[in-house]
Formats: C-alpha cells, structure tokens, sequence
C-alpha cells in the first residue's frame, strides 16, 4: 500500500495572450501550491485485474470498474490507464481517494490527483520512469496536471503544460471561499469560448509577478490578475454578490482561483485569516485557511 497526498493550488496569474492556430488559448500564469489537500492510496493488483476506484465523493467512485462508462470518468483512471498504455504494463491498482478539495472549484483538484497518480504508480508497479518522461503523459491529461508534478511556485506558459519553477513565494496564509453557485458544464471551456480580444493581455502582469518573485519580495497586489474575472459574473450566477459580501466581511484584493467560481485572498496575518474564516463558517458558507507551500 502506497499513500500520498495530492496538493491544490491557486493562480497569482492567470492571462490569456491570445487564441491559437489549434483552437487553444495561449496563456501565461504564475501557479502557487497551497496545502489543502487529497489523500491517496494505492493497493498493486495482479495483471489483468484492471483499476479500481473508491472514493469518498460519490460522484468520483467507480468500484469495481464499470462497463456503463464509454471513457473512465476521472482524471485518475484516465492517469492509471494511459500509464498503463505508455509503459506496455498490465498491472492493475485499487485506488481510494480521500478527497478534501472542492470539485470543480478552480483548485486543481482533479489535475493534483492525476499528477500524484503517476508519481505513485510509477513506483508502485517499478516503471522507473523520469519527470521528463512523465511530462507529457500529463499534459495529456490536462494543462494543469504537469505543474503539479514540480509543484511550489511555477510559470505556466503555452496552454499553461509548459512549466518552469521559480522562486518560491513568501509564506503565506490564503482565506478560499468557495460561494454556493451553480456549475455550468464544461466551465472551463465554456469561459474560455467567452473571452474576446478584449479581455486578452500581453503577459504583463506575469511578469511583474516573476521579477517579484525573483526580488525576493511580497509582490504587490497589483501584481495579481485572472482574465476570467472580467467574463466570471456571466458565467456563474450569483458570484457579483458573493464576491461582495467576501469584501464587505474584510477581505482585500479578492480574486478568482483558476477557472473558479472559489475566490481567494492573501491574508495579512493568522488574526485576519482567523476573522474571515469564522465570519464565513458563521454563515454556513464553505471556507479554508490555507498556507502557501515551497517545492516538495
């Protein structure tokens, strides 16, 4: 048995520079893991047994493995599968997953278990595979499993599967608020199918975000940017008021975690943090205090 932990993350930046030949978006984000996290558990099977799923959030459990699916419904088995496939390996795994991020939710919950799938199965089923090798494996599996691969602080460029770690960012505690509001399907495609030229950027604000980094300083809340926060209160009904009272309860310089609807902030000591937590669990609304983590 093989345990690991799967870590979210959040976006200092996140611009969207243009649309390419490909029908993608050309990005530029500085990523920075925090340490809300999955719990992961790996069991080796005998060859041809497959891979089986248990989870604590039902809609994420396939246990055992089901015909009725065309596709395995989670990035996990889609990571066990194509390692599978890539190494020419017919082992099999019983996975359990422990899940603590919110789903859907702008984290990189599902990009975090995959990553921490490949780790683990490499080792369990002794594939002896290279982060260079593994690399592409997970940007097949989405733009944002390969960053979780190096995890602390990072630039993301391309479709944001290009990863360069930087400098890691100063310690810091981050109030998540993930407001009650309905998820459309396919968010992330459906938010960036809304993006015009208008809400497209040229990098700037990443790279101040970098040279900050670099400086070895707190960078400045200027610093922070998401293109989605243009195009957000379109999407997901209800998040202008959410994003409100998050401001009217103390928080400063709100933003958006990824593709959301989960909005952030940096909190300016544990007493401000504590506050704002309290404050939004006092309303039954669903909060973490977080920390900013260094690489590994």
């Amino acid at each position: 048995m093989l345990t690991v932990s799967a870590y979210a993350k959040i976006n200092l930046t996140l611009e969207v520079l243009g649309r390419r030949a490909d029908g993608y978006h050309e990005v530029a984000t500085v990523l920075q893991q925090i340490d809300l996290k999955d719990t992961l558990s790996f069991e080796s099977l005998a060859e041809h047994r497959g891979i089986s799923l248990d989870c604590n959030h039902p809609d994420l459990a396939l246990s055992p493995p089901s015909p009725k699916y065309e596709k395995p419904p989670n990035l996990v088995t889609e990571a066990a599968n194509l390692l599978q496939e890539v190494a020419g390996s017919r082992q099999g795994a019983a996975i359990s997953i422990r899940k603590r991020i919110p789903i859907a939710a702008g984290l990189g919950g599902g990009a975090s278990d995959a990553a921490a799938t490949l780790r683990a199965l490499n080792e369990l089923w002794g594939l002896g595979l290279s982060l260079d090798e593994m690399l592409p494996l997970a940007s097949r599996l989405g733009s944002d499993t390969a960053f979780f691969l190096y995890g602390g602080t990072a630039l993301g460029e391309g479709r944001g599967e290009r990863i360069s770690p930087l400098p890691t960012f100063p310690p810091s505690q981050v109030l998540l608020f993930r407001p009650p509001v309905s998820i459309p399907s396919r968010k992330t495609e459906s938010l960036y199918a809304s993006l015009d030229p208008s809400c497209f950027s040229e990098g700037q604000f990443t790279r101040s975000m970098v040279a900050s980094l670099h400086q070895v300083g707190e960078p400045p809340p200027s610093s922070f940017f998401n293109a989605f926060e243009r195009i957000a209160f379109a999407t997901y009904a209800g998040l202008e008021e959410y994003w409100q009272r998050f401001f009217a309860l103390g928080a400063d310089n709100v933003h958006l975690a990824g593709s959301g609807p989960t909005l952030f902030t940096m909190v300016q000591g544990k007493a401000q943090g504590q506050k704002l937590y309290r404050s939004l669990r006092r309303e039954g609304l669903e909060a973490y205090l977080v920390q900013t983590m260094a690489k590994g």
